[in-house]
């Protein structure tokens, strides 16, 4: 290695710091030691001045009694004075209710109790309707309240005309029934019945102050009645058992009338309408 080392013109043990630390370290000691003597001066603030010498101090605490604490009254709030209240509004007076009213219809025509004596469809129906129509118009006019009502009577008439027997079947108000019982008293000569025989029917007599009663359609009349269900499986439970009986056929029409025959005038129509509608509670 040393052979190297001259060879190549350069002796690497010169260069060893180890040789050098006894000249470098007096100096890098002195050095740091400037430095610091240097920063201490630039520091600001003057050194602290030796201080005299501590001084004993005894101290006591002496409580000084407080003044009473001030009272001070508060303002009494004075009441506001009396606002100007509205004065309410007297209340309207009431105006009284003008009860609703409803005039008698008009009794029948002559011409109508011609009609009617020679209707013989549905036992009667235009004699029948033109009966109650004469009761009604004879009632007078209905008045909304207490005395508004209906009453229904089960009559009996001769076949030329006079009365047989009126019983009341029952009744909503009494004056109604006074005023009915009155009318059916009163009521002029009529013409014979259209069959020749007793005419027996039921009448319900409207003393309302918004009907008096549904004026009948004869525009069907001609037609047979349905026929009328009968259940062949109904038994006593003693007796024999019924034999099932054959089911009727309804005619269309028969021979002597038809329907398009009969012509229903508006006011028939209407009704008929307005009957259904109540019955129904369509629209409600």
């Amino acid at each position: 290695m040393a052979s190297k080392g001259h060879a190549a013109g350069f002796d690497w043990r010169l260069d060893s710091p180890w040789r050098r630390l006894p000249i470098t370290l007096p100096g890098a000691v002195l050095v740091g030691l400037l430095g610091l003597w240097v920063g201490g001066g630039l520091m600001p603030g003057d050194a602290p001045a030796p201080g005299p010498e501590e001084l004993s101090l005894d101290a006591e605490l002496i409580e000084l009694p407080l003044p009473p604490p001030e009272v001070t009254e508060k303002a009494r709030r004075e009441p506001q004075p009396p606002r100007d209240e509205p004065q309410p509004e007297p209340a309207p007076a009431e105006v009284p209710k003008t009860p609703a009213t409803l005039e008698a219809p008009p009794a029948p025509s002559a011409e109508d109790w011609q009609l009617a004596s020679t209707y013989t469809l549905k036992n009667s129906k235009r004699y029948r309707n033109a009966w109650g129509q004469q009761v009604r118009s004879m009632m007078g006019t209905a008045v909304e309240g207490p005395d508004q009502g209906q009453v229904r009577f089960r009559i009996s008439i001769h076949p030329d005309g006079s009365l047989a027997q009126a019983e009341e079947l029952w009744s909503t108000s009494a004056k109604a029934s006074e005023l009915a019982r009155k009318a059916i008293q009163a009521m002029p000569r009529l013409p014979p019945t259209p069959t020749g025989k007793p005419l027996v029917f039921e009448k319900t007599l409207s003393f309302l102050p918004y009907e008096t009663g549904w004026p009948p359609s004869y525009r069907y009349d001609c037609l047979p009645d349905p026929p009328v269900f009968k259940n062949p499986f109904a038994w006593n439970g003693s007796g024999p058992q019924p034999a099932t009986p054959p089911t009727p056929q309804r005619e269309e029409r028969a021979e002597d009338c038809h329907p398009s025959d009969v012509e229903a005038t508006f006011e028939e129509e209407d009704s008929e309408l307005k009957r259904q509608m109540e019955r129904n509670r369509w629209g409600t």
